[in-house]
């Protein structure tokens, strides 16, 4: 059974502007976790969610991915409502809630300025992904919120990018690999617009419980 895999900690300086982007958030905000955020749920688990990157007062200050902002209250009230997850869910890393049969982690595991990272820091965080989808071994589905989180599994695969198109509830039979969900970010903003609703990401979850 794996239980544990090398993934970035508080020392790595793979990129250079998210480190330091790190630095000057310890110096405002010492009682953050201000590092890269390791991935929550179990390695056995057959669902993966991947979302961007940690959120600057949600991950980067929890230490849990997306806990302590909007996207998580949404995401993880519909992971409780299919079964997903069990306790309840209190916006901090120590809140007893816990994952069943399901994995959270980023594609990118620092958090960006803006919410926005650059290439080269998807690129230099991807091989992080690769590790932990390797060391899976019941995966059968991945959840990519957003196009970005898409794009970045499909390269982590090896996959082409142009030949599986980002929509949401999309449901992407990638050769002889896990199947590929898409779902637009359960972001603040996303649900504000009207681009996502509650209902539209239950859909998501009971494509899944198809597959799962």
């Amino acid at each position: 059974m794996v239980s544990t895999i090398s993934l970035p900690d508080g020392s790595c300086r793979l990129c250079p502007r998210l480190a330091e982007f790190r630095d000057e958030n310890s110096k405002k905000f010492p009682d953050w976790h201000n590092a890269p955020v390791t991935p929550f749920g179990d390695l056995e688990a057959e669902l993966l969610i991947v979302g961007l990157a940690p959120g600057l007062r949600g991950a980067n200050r929890t230490g849990r991915p997306f806990t302590g902002d909007y996207a998580g209250d949404l995401l993880y009230d519909t992971l409780l409502a299919f079964n997903f997850a069990k306790g309840a869910y209190a916006q901090h890393a120590d809140d007893g809630f816990h994952l069943t049969g399901c994995r959270v982690t980023n594609g990118v595991r620092c958090v960006p300025p803006q919410n926005k990272p650059v290439g080269a820091e998807i690129n230099a965080c991807r091989p992080f992904l690769n590790i932990e989808m390797d060391a899976m071994p019941n995966l059968k589905c991945i959840l990519a919120l957003g196009g970005i989180a898409h794009n970045t599994v499909l390269r982590a695969l090896g996959q082409k990018v142009s030949a599986w198109k980002f929509a949401h509830n999309a449901v992407h039979s990638l050769p002889d690999l896990p199947v590929l969900m898409n779902s637009y970010h359960c972001s603040r903003y996303n649900t504000n617009t009207g681009r996502l609703t509650e209902e539209m990401f239950h859909d998501v979850f009971r494509s899944i419980r198809k597959l799962i």
